[in-house]
């Protein structure tokens, strides 16, 4: 079982509570980025350099994440792929993709991308605040926690 991190547009709160429970809980970690990333020493964690191009991040993503494993990442194509092949996969906001929510999702960032292109729509997400690094952080711990269990082999 393995945590990949979309690193390059994720808040640093969350590369934080990635990396102290990583540690915490002894699980390899693999941030996923296109840029220098310093994260502490530690066996547990490191940091995959990728090429400076459009979804390179994604890509490598896609092709190393597999079952049991958890992403955490905030595109929603990305996720889409992920979610389909049984990959649990939440966002910096706490919120964790599903089979039944993420056609929603990928339907409502396609028309809010439209309506950026067309101008109708400017601006970004709204600000990443205490409330989210805390649904982050909870959600973050429950499904690390239920993958965790399911990888350990019966006691008895």
């Amino acid at each position: 079982m393995r945590v990949w991190v979309d690193a390059d547009a994720c808040p640093g709160a969350v590369k934080d509570i990635v990396a102290t429970a990583a540690n915490r809980r002894s699980v390899t970690t693999v941030f996923v980025a296109n840029k220098d990333l310093p994260v502490p020493a530690s066996p547990y964690l490191c940091v995959a350099h990728v090429d400076v191009a459009p979804d390179a991040a994604d890509n490598f993503i896609k092709d190393h994440a597999e079952g049991w494993d958890l992403v955490v990442t905030q595109d929603i194509p990305l996720a889409h792929a992920l979610v389909s092949r049984g990959i649990v996969v939440i966002d910096p906001r706490g919120d964790k993709y599903t089979e039944d929510n993420i056609g929603e999702r990928l339907s409502v960032r396609n028309l809010m991308h439209d309506l950026r292109m067309t101008g109708e729509i400017t601006g970004g997400p709204r600000q990443y605040g205490r409330r989210e690094k805390q649904a982050f952080a909870a959600t973050f711990d429950r499904e690390l926690t239920r993958l965790i269990r399911i990888g350990e082999p019966p006691s008895g």
